[in-house]
């Protein structure tokens, strides 16, 4: 079923970003031409949108109980990112697209090359498909396990059946959010639950759609790195079969021409990602908070504190996602200057070595991914922020002793 399935996202057209592309136009980031269907998937993003503000307007109606508001404040803030994400890709939509139809071009040109690089690129493009697949997978794991949280918790707590029937407690929502009805009659209940089961499935469309191809982006960087080092180590050609000085100038023209674009799309990626990853560091430090404190101090069912801590592992596994695979760019981007060293510049001439310690100083500029004008993204700063939220979480517990 899931093979059928990943193998209907596909697109010939495109052989890296096949199962983005599709995921980004069905989840409307890459609006249709058509003007019904466009319109049609702005309302669907407006209800989401306005979905989000009355999680906002609920924050003030559960404020006297820590657990609801911890649950409401940190759903409510990854909504937040979910909607600055769209919100981004939407008016950045020229950029997105002249980075993705780069990456797709780039992508088929070295398709063609020797084996060296077809190693890399199937390499690639099957880590592509896993960190994709496997993203969605517990992305709609999540989804399923905070639709299924009111069920479960009717179905298999007596006390909280009881309490519902006397009056004492309030349905559990999917997700705690305002509606203009009372939610707590079970036509209100029935409703507000379906209102908030759709947002939560489209949130996770938006999502994953977004993640998944700035992701995948990352690595492809990664791999033009790697084979963009490969071809400056084979400018003169091998020691026992040198190619001609015209040979050479072409290879240099292209090596250059191939960073000159590396670093073009990767500053504009970076102008498109930046802000929103900025937005995320901070949200993710908070959510992971909340998150850590429900589950030792707040939680006492055995599984609610896991249906939680599943919640807390999506959080860290977003972040973390992101981190590592900028690292990956960083490093490798550090280590292309290398690459004309390896080849044999030493038996050729001095006007050709001058020619290559220019490739070297363009190939020292170095592609780095950033938060916002403070940080990069990089395992170090994943580490800070799990620090961090595990600084917020020793002061909030402390402050409830007292």
């Amino acid at each position: 079923m899931l093979k059928y399935i990943f193998k209907k996202l596909e697109n010939s057209e495109y052989p890296l970003l096949g199962p983005n592309i599709t995921a980004l136009k069905f989840w409307g980031l890459i609006l249709p031409k058509e003007l019904l269907t466009k319109c049609l998937y702005i309302f669907f993003h407006l209800t989401v949108i306005i979905f989000t503000a009355t999680e906002y307007a609920e924050i003030w109606f559960v404020k006297y109980d820590m657990n609801l508001l911890l649950t409401n404040i940190k759903i409510t803030l990854l909504a937040t990112v979910s909607v600055s994400k769209v919100t981004s890709f939407l008016i950045n939509q020229d950029k997105w697209l002249n980075i993705i139809n780069y990456v797709n071009k780039a992508d088929k040109v070295q398709r063609n090359g020797d084996d060296a690089k077809r190693d890399i690129i199937n390499r690639y493009t099957k880590y592509s498909r896993k960190i994709t697949y496997f993203y969605i997978i517990l992305m709609y794991t999540t989804v399923v396990i905070v639709m299924s949280q009111p069920i479960y918790k009717y179905l298999f707590s007596e006390s909280y059946r009881e309490n519902v029937r006397n009056g004492t407690e309030n349905y559990a929502q999917v997700v705690s959010s305002w509606v203009p009805f009372d939610k707590n009659t079970v036509t209100g209940h029935i409703f507000a639950c379906l209102y908030q089961s759709y947002a939560a499935i489209y949130g996770g469309g938006w999502i994953t759609s977004f993640d998944t191809n700035a992701i995948v982006i990352m690595v492809f960087f990664r791999g033009e790195l790697e084979m963009l080092r490969i071809d400056s180590r084979n400018l003169f050609g091998s020691e026992n079969l040198l190619v001609s000085k015209e040979e050479f100038k072409k290879r240099l023209k292209n090596c250059y021409q191939r960073h000159v674009d590396l670093l073009k799309y990767s500053y504009l990626f970076d102008s498109c990602l930046s802000p929103i990853m900025f937005l995320y560091v901070i949200v993710c430090s908070v959510m992971l908070c909340a998150t850590a404190y429900q589950i030792t101090t707040i939680e006492t069912s055995t599984t609610q504190r896991f249906l939680t801590a599943e919640y807390l592992i999506f959080g860290i596994a977003q972040l973390f996602m992101y981190c590592w695979h900028s690292n990956d760019v960083l490093y490798v981007s550090k280590d292309l200057s290398l690459g004309p060293y390896e080849s044999v510049w030493w038996s050729r001439d001095v006007s050709e070595q001058k020619d290559v310690n220019i490739l070297v100083d363009q190939f020292k500029k170095i592609i780095v991914f950033s938060a916002g004008p403070f940080t990069n993204i990089t395992v170090t700063t994943f580490i800070s922020i799990l620090k961090g939220a595990y600084s917020y979480y020793t002061l909030l517990s402390q402050s409830q002793q007292y």
